[in-house]
């Protein structure tokens, strides 16, 4: 079969603006701050989330934060679960930066095995053998699917592979034609104004107390867009049934309808709201909802149950 540009990648552009007013604040990161660069028409842009801060609220869509568990319609998805000894839970493979990599996972135990020396032979790592992608795609799709679109990446320098799994979906959002918008504030002490008198007592700004001014830049922007790319290909090229296949996509339509249903409200200065999508088309959760629930009962041999894991803390 021939796979045509549009079969291999599926791009979604939203326009965002501010939901209040006309600043907002991009994220920030450490010994740089906002991240401006300038764009190929001479203006300046600027990230505003970055592709990894948008897997993490793209996989918070599908958890119930109130119940410690996934969504209810994601229901007839695995995942692991990380409990403690007393059976209290304590995280997941959807809640961890490494997902099925966690290391509550390497260290937490089932029947007294670890996870570090269960989950190789599931991926069917072996010394003196290739590693088999697929055979690693279909264990993490039994385990959690959600691995296989957002990534995974097992460095165990023990084991004789280390799989890697790229993220199937990327996203961000960037704004153009960004215009700083400083502004400031104090941090105000009514009891203990005057620290600098009061540094032998230890009641210094360290300590917290005193009245300290501070700056502060958010930014205004012509146009503020995100971007959702799936790649189609990688999705294939799991070697997955066509049924499970399609699961990954439902879940991805699922969890970018969530988010563009919910409200970007990315910081407290930073709430944004679906202006329109301007290409591709814009997935409603609903209905992905739906799929997800047909494909699972369709490829259910491929998926395996809801895995407990105990962690001990040693």
């Amino acid at each position: 079969m021939t796979i045509t540009k549009t079969d291999a990648r599926r791009v979604i552009e939203v326009l965002l603006r501010p939901l209040v007013g006309q600043r907002f604040q991009p994220t920030g990161f450490p010994d740089l701050g906002a991240a401006e660069f300038d764009h190929a028409d001479g203006g300046r842009a600027l990230l505003v989330e970055s592709p990894q801060s948008m897997a993490n609220r793209l996989e918070a869509t599908t958890w119930d934060e109130a119940r410690n568990d996934q969504v209810a319609e994601l229901a007839a998805l695995p995942y692991v679960r990380i409990q403690d000894p007393s059976g209290a839970f304590l995280t997941s493979s959807r809640l961890e930066a490494h997902r099925l990599a966690s290391a509550y996972i390497m260290d937490g135990t089932i029947d007294g095995k670890k996870g570090v020396e269960w989950l190789p032979e599931k991926l069917g790592l072996q010394k003196g053998k290739p590693l088999d992608n697929r055979a690693v795609a279909r264990a993490c799709f039994a385990l959690d699917p959600l691995s296989l679109v957002h990534g995974v990446f097992f460095a165990r320098s023990s084991w004789p592979w280390q799989p890697k799994v790229a993220r199937a979906v990327t996203s961000f959002i960037e704004a153009y034609d960004v215009k700083p918008a400083v502004s400031g504030g104090v941090k105000r002490d009514s009891v203990h104004n005057q620290v600098d008198k009061d540094r032998e007592k230890k009641l210094g700004t360290a300590e917290g107390y005193g009245s300290v001014p501070h700056h502060r830049v958010e930014y205004t922007a012509s146009s503020i867009r995100a971007y959702f790319a799936i790649d189609r290909t990688q999705l294939r090229s799991y070697g997955l049934s066509e049924a499970a296949t399609a699961l990954l996509e439902a879940i991805i339509d699922f969890e970018i309808g969530t988010l563009l249903d919910s409200g970007l409200r990315l910081r407290t200065a930073c709430d944004l709201e679906v202006v329109d999508v301007v290409r591709g088309e814009r997935p409603q959760a609903a209905e992905a909802a739906t799929r997800i629930a047909a494909l699972a009962q369709e490829c259910a041999s491929e998926l395996g149950p809801v895995t407990v894991v105990t962690w001990t803390g040693k």
